[in-house]
């Protein structure tokens, strides 16, 4: 990317998670271990899918691209965090702070679309179960996830392009543990104001977007559960979606918080910084633990292998 008159600026200073150097080593035992817990759950969630034909259906095909998201999410930004609370010079390049932006934006908005794609499923499974497996074909998963990638991707593109071609020539220091468009506005020497709105814009669109149709699709699945005429089967049906509506209320509350407050408001840099690490770190470790203890499916297909393991 040329820089000519877009900006001076070569590198960029992040200034971390904390400015108190007595707190940093204990911030990266905690956040290394977050990181760690985040990769194991996700990959093994993974590979739980995989190896088991049980759990080859939409919404375990689904739900093994959530655990993929979620790791790509995290390692787009843990590990430059962890490492920077260990060294002193904690520069980012110009190009390298570009590519962490678009890649934490690209995840981001793709997981949005895709946890709403997952409502949809369950909506299908729920409320149309004779027409379900003819309509939730392994063709139309693969196309519904491959439609969520490519949104998120190219609305990364746009937000990002766009926010870089902003100066940057008064300071290089990022008052954030990572590059995020709220920092780097804030930062800016440009006029800002049509980068903010479009950031608004597009933040409410791709929020409320996806989060009406999770809306829609739980009324639909709560009339058709208060329908049901058993209390067993009320409770079977409701069990299915537990586990995804709870992801999808941590998920969404967190960046309604983050992405719809101003984005030059200096003063909430460090609870921004906070709930950053939630929705960047807490919450991709949690999906995994949230999905297996609360599914019966995955909880036994991982006392099996580990059944099998001890026995041999």
């Amino acid at each position: 990317m040329a820089r000519g008159n877009h900006t001076s600026v070569t590198e960029f200073v992040l200034m971390g998670y904390t400015d108190r150097p007595e707190l940093q080593l204990p911030f990266f035992v905690v956040f290394l271990s977050i990181y760690l817990i985040t990769l194991v759950g996700n990959l093994g969630l993974i590979l739980l899918i995989k190896v088991d034909p049980r759990l080859h259906t939409p919404m375990y095909y689904f739900l093994s691209h959530l655990a993929f998201i979620d790791v790509c999410y995290s390692s787009s930004i843990g590990p430059k965090m962890l490492q920077n609370l260990l060294v002193k010079k904690t520069n980012i390049s110009f190009s390298g702070c570009f590519a962490q932006l678009y890649f934490s934006s690209a995840f981001a908005t793709t997981e949005c679309f895709l946890l709403a794609t997952m409502a949809y499923d369950r909506y299908m499974a729920i409320c149309k179960p004779l027409i379900y497996t003819a309509i939730m074909t392994q063709r139309v998963c693969k196309e519904l996830v491959i439609g969520v990638y490519t949104y998120g991707f190219l609305n990364s593109v746009i937000q990002t392009i766009l926010t870089f071609q902003l100066s940057f020539c008064d300071s290089n220091v990022i008052h954030h543990f990572f590059c995020a468009d709220p920092p780097l506005l804030a930062l800016s020497c440009s006029d800002t104001h049509n980068k903010e709105k479009q950031l608004l814009i597009f933040s409410a669109v791709n929020l409320t977007g996806s989060l009406l149709t999770v809306l829609a699709s739980y009324i639909c699945i709560l009339f058709s559960i208060i329908k049901i005429q058993s209390s067993e089967g009320k409770c079977k049906a409701f069990s299915t979606c537990a586990s995804h509506l709870t992801v999808v209320i941590i998920f969404y509350g967190t960046l309604f918080f983050m992405y719809l407050r101003q984005p030059k408001a200096r003063t909430s840099w460090k609870y921004n910084k906070v709930v950053s690490v939630f929705y960047s770190l807490i919450i991709p470790m949690l999906n995994p633990l949230i999905y297996s203890l609360r599914n019966k499916e995955v909880k036994d297909t991982l006392r099996k292998m580990i059944e099998g393991k001890e026995s041999q």
